[in-house]
């Protein structure tokens, strides 16, 4: 019986041997004079006991079986034990037909001992930026580098976009580090599937933004830098880039990324995926079930996607460009190969003239001449942009396996 219990006892007890008056014993219980009068008659007929509520002592209607406790203790510790307790309440539902509440998960799987992932940090004051009303109208994208097949395995990147308005995440691919192939790759499959956005909220990452201090003769001239490769290609396209101060103010991407080094990498382990080839298959179905838990509705029914313009070729607008002048004898040296351009309907020769030479996400080769298409190579080896490979070259030699320095990457398959 409990102190509260104890004390109404001695004070109905006083009043059933008229030392003290009900309504004083109700005020001291802090109780209504209903009620007090009430507990006098249970006591008068029951004693002290009549003050325990029935049900004390016995086990609720509602209890778990201690078989399926231990069920969900012995999951707790094998299979899922990198899930969170929320990811785990909806795997046991959705996997092991288990249907039971988040906090009851969370209780048992505490009794047992099972600490949680990660401590809830104090809250900071921080404001916070207003979604943009309507779908399309601003776009997040970032790079997360993580052990993301566990901590045997080497760390990887994944490159990811969402969509400010509803949190979707619009793209998301496994590369072995953040570099402009990354960012085009991303930037092809969202404008392949919604269109173009009206700008792009980004980190100064050098893929994104030159940080450089290099400037060309033509760009001193000229007053300004020239941008990145993706920074070309958001100017094609149009897009305006919105560059973040702090980690802090692209909040929600970095949110998805949290979300995802809890959730993606206990699915991944539990899947048995150890590569990225792999991993970027399972993405594609584990980001339709993430959308639909995650993503909400825009302020705005109107989406703002731009669609494409009619004749644009989008694997053109999504590769590594650069400037080069035509050898007398009709080729293009760049990058350690030689295309040769043969004669046109409209030119014999392009001997002195300026062309741009574009290296495709496949790898294969295109010069151009006013627009025009006028050569191509057959594919190489996906590398980051020459001038960028040309400053780190040094620096790559002596990087250790997980710097992320400029370095050749593997073809996309």
């Amino acid at each position: 019986m409990s102190q509260r219990r104890l004390r109404q006892w001695h004070l109905l007890k006083m009043v059933l041997e008229r030392r003290m008056t009900l309504t004083e014993a109700s005020e001291r219980m802090e109780v209504s004079y209903r009620h007090a009068k009430r507990l006098k008659h249970v006591v008068a007929r029951d004693g002290p006991r009549g003050l325990i509520h029935g049900n004390t002592g016995r086990r609720p209607a509602n209890a778990i079986a201690l078989e399926l406790r231990q069920k969900i203790v012995a999951l707790s510790r094998t299979e899922y034990a990198l899930f969170n307790d929320t990811h785990f309440t909806e795997k046991l539902f959705s996997v092991e037909g288990i249907r039971i509440g988040r906090e009851t998960a969370r209780r048992i799987r505490r009794e047992a001992g099972i600490l949680p992932k990660r401590r809830r940090r104090p809250a900071r004051h921080r404001s916070r930026r207003v979604r943009r009303p309507q779908e399309g109208m601003m776009v997040l994208w970032d790079g997360s580098v993580h052990q993301w097949f566990g901590e045997d395995h080497r760390p990887c990147c994944l490159v990811a976009a969402i969509d400010d308005a509803t949190s979707r995440c619009l793209a998301a691919r496994f590369f072995p580090f953040e570099s402009s192939q990354a960012y085009l790759w991303v930037l092809r499959q969202m404008l392949r599937e919604y269109g173009i956005p009206l700008s792009i909220y980004q980190d100064r990452h050098s893929a994104l933004k030159r940080n450089d201090p290099h400037w060309s003769l033509e760009e001193q001239l000229r007053g300004r830098q020239d941008p990145t490769q993706v920074g070309w290609a958001l100017q094609e396209l149009s897009i305006e880039p919105i560059y973040a101060l702090s980690p802090q103010a692209k909040g929600r991407i970095e949110r998805l990324f949290g979300t995802l080094q809890d959730r993606l990498i206990a699915e991944l382990q539990r899947a048995g995926i150890t590569d990225r080839e792999r991993a970027n298959l399972f993405l594609e179905g584990f980001l339709e079930a993430h959308n639909r838990q995650f993503s909400r509705t825009a302020e705005k029914p109107h989406k703002a996607w731009r669609p494409l313009p009619r004749g644009m070729d989008i694997d053109r607008v999504c590769s590594f460009r650069y400037e080069a002048t035509v050898g007398n004898d009709n080729t293009v040296r760049l990058g350690g190969i030689t295309i040769d351009i043969p004669a046109g309907p409209c030119r014999a020769s392009y001997a002195k003239a300026r062309v741009q030479v574009r290296q495709f996400l496949d790898g294969s080769w295109r010069i151009y001449y006013r627009g025009q298409q006028i050569a191509q190579h057959e594919a190489t080896q996906l590398r980051e942009p020459l001038r960028a490979m040309r400053r780190s070259k040094s620096r790559a030699k002596a990087a250790s396996p997980y710097s992320w320095v400029y370095a050749a990457s593997a073809p996309l398959r």
